[in-house]
């Protein structure tokens, strides 16, 4: 009689076992469903922001449209054209930058290069800001002019108003300046007046008048005459 009670034991053990293995498969199974659906819920989140950035980014421009390239100044657009460079269709913007007589292609999905004019406000606090005391460092001239050379190239215009304002010396004689703070200077001023002419438009003569007088030239201007 105990043997038979024996083999009973032995069964149920087998049972037991078996049914744990198919507990922990069914375990095992859920786990790699939840990963694989967490998997693809995330991927799903993924794709969404991308299509939200690329919606906030993308700016079309129009024909005869001003815009800002920094490396160059403002620039009109004259043509939006399109090309085959290597049986993909490109679109881009032809922009002629007056300053330089240059003519610019600018592909349509590189425009993060570009921004569009100042509005009036921004154009009323350059003036605010170059009506304030130039700084003055004390660091040398070459680390100076290539921080002046980087805030030129930036393409923001209230670098672009500091630049003039630290640089200028309230005067035209050539002594009163070094050779390379003049043509920075001057480089900065164009871009600055390009800028206001194509919002504020008008006349070349009323805005170096209306530039001048922020900087306190006017008086010099005046005195000469």
């Amino acid at each position: 009689m105990p043997k038979k009670k024996s083999k009973k034991t032995k069964v149920q053990k087998k049972t037991k076992v078996q049914k744990k293995t198919k507990v922990l498969k069914s375990k095992s199974n859920l786990k790699v469903l939840t990963q694989k659906t967490s998997t693809s819920n995330s991927d799903e989140k993924l794709e969404i922001k991308k299509i939200k950035k690329q919606a906030t980014e993308k700016k079309i421009y129009n024909l005869k449209d001003f815009v800002v390239y920094p490396k160059h100044g403002v620039g009109k657009i004259t043509a939006v054209e399109k090309a085959t460079i290597g049986q993909i269709d490109v679109q881009f913007y032809k922009i002629f930058i007056e300053k330089e007589k240059l003519t610019l292609t600018v592909p349509i999905n590189q425009q993060s290069k570009l921004r569009p004019i100042s509005s009036i406000n921004q154009i009323n606090k350059c003036i605010s800001i170059l009506k304030t005391k130039p700084k003055i460092k004390r660091t040398m001239w070459s680390r100076r002019a290539q921080e002046y050379d980087q805030k030129i190239n930036s393409g923001k215009i209230y670098e672009l108003a500091e630049v003039v304002k630290d640089l200028n010396k309230n005067t035209d004689i050539i002594a009163d300046q070094s050779y390379s703070e003049r043509q920075l200077f001057e480089k900065a001023y164009e871009r600055l007046k390009s800028e206001f002419e194509a919002v504020l438009k008008i006349s070349p003569e009323d805005v170096q008048k209306k530039l001048d007088k922020a900087l306190g030239r006017k008086q010099i201007s005046d005195n000469a005459d």
